[in-house]
């Protein structure tokens, strides 16, 4: 019984050493270009219906995580039923090594924001710059499994960052393209460099 347990736990490193040496084929260009349009639409919205961010902090955060959550819900439900065309036997060990590697970006920022509201709301405008940070050290923990282009994308997202941290206090804090352009235009370069790639390999673009 013990050499069956070892035997299988065996099996399981094998496999995941596999998922971590393989491209996961699990991204979709159109949904994630779809992301990007939901960023620009929330900038939209927010221009429109939110117009002193500062003072009604509350509501920027639950349009702008609303955003977010809902782009990654629509990443990771499409992602899952790719992974299983494109992996196969190994899909659940790719999604595995996807989420492992991207997590700890998304739950650095999912605690720096609460612990800038509850503690430093003065703070509080530099939200987006630190969200790009972020998410910039996300798709460079990823990059290895990823389309050799998406670190640009991460220097894109880390340029963009600094840049509204630069910009960021005084008349322009929170303002709608602070979100909406970065991440507008960053996921359109991720679409693109996931399309092309699939393009030139025997995964589906």
């Amino acid at each position: 019984m013990a050499d069956l347990d070892r035997a299988l736990a065996d099996i399981v490193m094998i496999r995941s050493q596999m998922a971590r040496s393989i491209e996961f084929r699990g991204l979709g260009p159109a949904t994630l270009a779809g992301t990007g349009v939901l960023a620009l639409l929330g900038s939209v919205a927010q221009a429109w219906w939110i117009g002193d961010p500062a003072g009604d902090i509350a509501a920027y955060l639950w349009l702008w995580v609303g955003i977010a959550a809902l782009s990654a819900l629509l990443i990771a439900a499409e992602a899952a039923t790719r992974a299983v065309r494109a992996h196969s036997g190994l899909a659940q060990e790719m999604i595995r090594n996807a989420a492992e590697q991207f997590a700890p970006a998304a739950i650095a920022g999912a605690l720096l924001t609460t612990v800038l509201f509850r503690a430093a709301p003065a703070v509080l405008w530099m939200l987006p710059g630190l969200w790009q940070l972020v998410f910039s050290l996300g798709i460079f923990a990823s990059r290895r499994s990823l389309p050799r282009g998406v670190g640009l994308v991460g220097v894109w997202y880390l340029a963009s960052g600094l840049a509204c941290l630069a910009l960021g206090d005084g008349a322009c804090a929170l303002a709608p393209w602070m979100m909406g352009l970065p991440f507008g235009i960053g996921q359109a370069l991720i679409a693109v460099v996931v399309y092309h790639h699939g393009r030139g390999s025997d995964g589906e673009a």
